[in-house]
């Protein structure tokens, strides 16, 4: 595959639980995210603490789960928590086989009861004149949270990430009515891999038999090349939700803006 080839995969892990979390079945997920081999992972409900379970689950990491799945397969990692409560906490998390040049949390929680962000990382890829802006998010299951949450992640975009810049935003947008098109299209001109490519949203909710379009992958200023929901039947044994895997190209050089040409 050509260096200029980036695989990203998003996914819920459901903090390490099975569908209705019967089961521990962390060290599985990792095995399948191994094999998928994606260069960058934006993973939502990411265990970071859990006392409790500590205590009840043998098989329990003694590390936090981000680092326990980027153990010998990403080296770069990036975790942010976005729940907290008295046995723990659970967020986001950004690996990548690539060093970040930064990243930061931005609190986008609606509602006293549902604590959300979205991570923003720029990481430093080889071969590319341009810095890569991930953002991974996971929204609010109420409409009206998700409205505040599109402007936020809007302003955010708009005042840090330059026109010019490579930009993929991946994660559980919980946008089973579709309304993220309108956002993203009109004021930060970006476009949904799947969509693009298929013609549809990847149905990705439930993962034994998904029905609601909860997950995507939206890109600017790269080329989308494939964008699928992994047919393995393991995945449905694992999280709630299906992972997405997408492919892009990214271009040696980007061109030039119109802003930079008359600067």
């Amino acid at each position: 595959m050509s260096e200029n080839v980036l695989r990203i995969l998003t996914y819920n892990i459901h903090k390490g639980f099975s569908t209705g979390n019967r089961r521990f079945i962390l060290p599985r997920l990792r095995d399948a995210l191994i094999k998928a081999d994606a260069d960058i992972l934006l993973l939502q409900e990411v265990q970071g603490e859990h006392k409790q379970h500590e205590i009840t689950h043998h098989d329990w990491p003694e590390s936090s789960h981000a680092d326990f799945i980027a153990e010998g397969g990403w080296p770069h990692v990036a975790y942010a928590k976005n729940a907290l409560y008295s046995l723990g906490h659970h967020g986001n998390a950004i690996l990548s086989k690539h060093p970040f040049i930064r990243w930061e949390n931005i609190n986008v929680s609606a509602v006293s009861w549902a604590s959300r962000s979205l991570l923003h990382g720029v990481i430093n890829l080889p071969n590319i004149s341009e810095e890569l802006h991930i953002i991974c998010i996971h929204l609010g299951l109420i409409n009206v949270e998700r409205k505040q949450q599109f402007r936020i992640l809007c302003e955010r975009i708009e005042a840090h990430v330059p026109e010019n810049a490579p930009l993929i935003i991946a994660g559980d947008f919980n946008d089973w009515s579709e309304k993220a098109e309108q956002y993203f299209s009109e004021h930060l001109n970006l476009k949904e891999t799947h969509q693009t490519l298929h013609n549809k949203h990847a149905r990705t909710w439930p993962a034994w038999l998904p029905i609601l379009k909860m997950d995507r992958v939206y890109y600017r200023k790269v080329q989308p090349k494939t964008c699928d929901r992994p047919r393995y039947d393991l995945w449905r044994r694992l999280s709630d939700h299906a992972p997405l895997l997408a492919t892009f190209e990214l271009a040696d050089e980007i061109e030039q803006s119109p802003k930079q040409a008359k600067a």
